[in-house]
């Protein structure tokens, strides 16, 4: 019983060295850091979009509220549907307290992704997500706020897919831009991230 004692402990402690090994390059000291790459805090940004309300809507829609805001395309077949069950994830995981939180969907293939689109796809996910979309000119402009990247990758059937940033951005309230939460990343990392980026206006002092 004692040996047995001993090897749960062993594992206990090397489940935690993981945990903190993970948590100092994502989100520790240990981060790393890509010069010119870092969003823009959304006060510095202009841009304009539509909701899948077909409300206008840009950054001073999220300012007020911590946000999530990730770019991808209704058409894609992995990375942002897995990237909207993990966001259902953490903000299933996060409980009341979501709605709260901005959580937005940018397309960035508006030439098929028209409100009614978005309307229909981000239904498919936890209610708190919304679709934004706009002409090409307009989701380059919200696209270059962020420091997000993408492009049209044309097929040999004719059609086209589209390359793009596969992060989360992550912001406080007033609109300062906390983090990137990385693609797969796992939750016990990512939903603290969200929920100190929503604790950080509670901890201001009142003035």
């Amino acid at each position: 019983m004692k040996q047995i004692g001993k090897i749960l402990i062993a594992c206990g402690l090397a489940i935690l060295a993981v945990l903190f090994i993970g948590w100092w390059q994502v989100d520790g000291p240990g981060a790393a850091s890509v010069p010119g790459k870092r969003s823009l805090p959304l006060t510095e940004m202009d841009f304009e979009l539509t909701n899948q309300n077909g409300e206008a809507v840009g950054p001073k829609t999220l300012i007020g509220q911590p946000s999530l805001v990730f770019f991808g395309f209704t058409y894609c077949p992995d990375v942002c549907p897995t990237t909207l069950s993990d966001i259902s994830a953490w903000l299933d995981e996060i409980g009341p307290d979501a709605e709260a939180l901005n959580t937005i969907l940018i397309s960035v293939d508006p030439d098929r992704d028209t409100v009614e689109v978005m309307a229909e796809y981000v239904s498919y996910f936890h209610p708190q997500i919304q679709g934004w979309t706009g002409s090409d000119v307009q989701v380059a402009s919200a696209a270059a706020g962020f420091r997000a990247v993408y492009e049209k990758v044309m097929r040999e059937d004719g059609d086209y897919t589209m390359n793009h940033t596969a992060g989360v951005f992550l912001f406080d309230a007033t609109g300062r831009f906390v983090t990137t939460i990385d693609y797969h990343e796992p939750r016990e990392f990512a939903v603290p991230k969200i929920r100190r980026a929503m604790q950080s206006q509670d901890e201001r002092p009142e003035t």
